[in-house]
């Protein structure tokens, strides 16, 4: 007596009857695997869809995009991926006429309108009550989850697992090319765009080209006026959600970063590090293609080209004046047009149109001396003080009188010495 057994064919998705040595066709299938049974048993078997058969055929990827070299198992993912190059986006929502590369995003959008679960602040919708309790911490400012190391607060839990990192100095994700580690896979995939140059994602509306689809989203908001992240506080709207958290920081006067060498806290790790640059650095690497000086940050440098070009960037909007630098704008609105607010010393009583000026004047008054000198223990109260200062321990003399050539460390002593060298040598007027 024969048993009769089923085997399912693996590239022709049918079902054949198999007596002895003789095949039959049974009935289809649709399974990728070769699965037999005997017939005793009434169990039907484990056999999968038709669409898991398919998906099985796509592992080859033969499609290629021309212009990042990622491949794909079928022609119409390859479609969707080449609308993030081109940012084309076919699908608009009809409430608010947002737009979207596929339907899948749409359709995930327009929770935000119809959700079960609705904000009350903002209107934001969500099918989960869970998404809408974390979204509502944006408004509240609840920041349930706490570091055990320093003590920061964030509003998810996956958000301390990955600052923890930052603490452990541990960095799981490592470059292929040049062995550098991360401690998050998304600061690895943009690190990877040093090597291969690739700015696949351009804009369609100034062509501005980026590395990251994340990062062409979020500029798209520049020509939307898109600005979804807002500050419970003051009302203030920001594009990003990392801006809306440097802000909340004017608020909360908190300042997490401080510098090693004098203790000087900044809201930001990019205002310390210029801070670094600036005032305990004696690296000057961008130099003015016009007389050869030396600038410690390309900031500085182009503000210092002005001086060359003679560019009056900053136009009165009541008179025909420009003006070279913004101070000296904000000081003529104060004084012509009665336009803005004066700072006002509380000691002195003395009137201030910038704010840094200003500040400077009050540490003066409160003796606060945040400076130190790293030859001498002199303290000075402001950065230029500072720099000054260091000019007594160097044999520098950066400045030259332009008639007798010679040479001082100070601006005021060549000026001085220029006035007399003048009058010495029979010029008037000057």
């Amino acid at each position: 007596m024969h048993i009769k057994r089923l085997v399912i064919c693996q590239y022709l998705s049918v079902i054949f009857t198999r007596t002895g040595n003789s095949f039959g066709v049974d009935t289809e299938a649709g399974s990728s695997d070769i699965t037999e049974y005997q017939n005793s048993d009434r169990r039907r078997p484990n056999i999968r869809t038709k669409r898991s058969l398919k998906h099985r055929k796509r592992t080859h990827k033969r499609h290629i995009c021309t212009v990042c070299d990622k491949r794909f198992a079928a022609k119409w993912l390859l479609n969707i991926h080449s609308r993030r190059h081109t940012g084309e986006r076919l699908y608009s929502c009809s409430q608010c006429e947002k737009t979207f590369l596929t339907m899948n995003a749409l359709s995930c959008h327009k929770n935000v309108h119809t959700g079960k679960y609705k904000c009350t602040e903002c209107g934001w919708c969500s099918e989960s009550s869970t998404a809408l309790a974390v979204h509502r911490r944006s408004h509240s400012g609840q920041k349930p989850f706490e570091c055990t190391v320093c003590s920061k607060r964030f509003t998810q839990s996956a958000h301390v697992v990955r600052h923890r990192r930052t603490h452990s100095g541990e960095k799981p994700y490592k470059c292929h090319v040049c062995g550098k580690a991360f401690s998050d896979s998304g600061t690895l995939n943009s690190h990877m765009t040093v090597h291969t140059g690739d700015k696949p994602y351009s804009c369609h509306v100034c062509n501005k080209a980026f590395s990251q689809s994340s990062n062409l989203h979020t500029h798209m908001r520049v020509h939307t006026g898109d600005k979804p992240y807002k500050c419970h506080i003051c009302g203030k709207a920001c594009r990003q959600s990392g801006t809306l958290d440097i802000h909340m920081r004017v608020h909360t006067g908190e300042k997490p970063y401080r510098c090693s060498l004098c203790n000087k806290s900044f809201s930001t790790s990019g205002h310390l590090q210029l801070h670094k640059r600036s005032i305990h650095s004696n690296r000057r690497p961008y130099e003015c293609p016009y007389c050869g000086k030396m600038f410690k940050t390309n900031t500085i440098l182009h503000v210092h080209i002005r001086v060359h070009t003679g560019a009056k960037r900053h136009s009165c909007r009541h008179c025909s004046d420009r003006f070279m630098w913004s101070h000296q704008l904000k000081r003529h609105l104060l004084q012509s047009h009665n336009e803005g607010t004066w700072l006002i010393c509380n000691i002195c009583q003395k009137k201030f149109s910038n704010n840094c000026v200003f500040k400077n004047h009050q540490q003066r008054h409160e003796g606060v001396k945040s400076y130190f000198c790293s030859e001498c223990p002199k303290r000075f109260c402001t950065a230029s003080d500072l720099k000054r200062h260091r000019l007594v321990h160097s044999n520098i003399k950066r400045f030259a009188c332009g008639l007798c050539c010679k040479a001082f460390k100070h601006k005021r002593g060549v000026l001085s010495h220029f006035k007399r060298c003048a009058s010495n040598q029979g010029f008037t007027g000057l």
